[in-house]
């Protein structure tokens, strides 16, 4: 049986460079720019109600994915960010799994939450993860958290 653990880290796990490669395969380069920015110290996730969680299935780095302040929408408002799955891991809810803890832990600190994808899989993907689409040239999903 698999093991999934997600978990909030502070520092980029060792295996990183494993996901970024297998990104970079798919061609998605943002986690190139997740690593660039953790080093430049441009974002870390650790603004109030930030941070980045791992995916680990067997022990074993699967996944990754972020949420920050929206700079787009203000303070309120959260933004998921550099979330990716390796494709071998894809289909076994890692990341629904992943989502759903980011979407918990905006809960306690936005009253939204808003992200941007750019592929037809993405959108398929937050849509099934209780997102709505959105017509916004900041936002292509967001989840109202009824947090007042």
């Amino acid at each position: 049986m698999n093991q999934t653990e997600i978990q909030p880290i502070a520092h980029l796990p060792p295996q990183i460079a494993d996901l970024e490669n297998a990104a970079l395969a798919e061609g998605f380069r943002f986690l190139t720019r997740l690593i660039s920015e953790w080093h430049s110290g441009a974002n870390r996730f650790d603004a109030p109600g930030e941070c980045l969680m791992a995916a680990y299935l067997n022990e074993r780095l699967v996944g990754i994915g972020g949420l920050s302040v929206d700079p787009y929408a203000g303070a309120s408002v959260g933004r998921l960010r550099r979330v990716y799955v390796v494709p071998s891991s894809r289909g076994q809810y890692v990341g629904l799994r992943m989502v759903n803890a980011l979407v918990v832990h905006a809960a306690l600190h936005f009253r939204s939450v808003r992200l941007n994808t750019d592929t037809v899989e993405g959108s398929l993907f937050y849509l099934r993860c209780g997102f709505v689409g959105v017509e916004d040239g900041d936002a292509t999903h967001r989840m109202e958290l009824g947090n007042d």
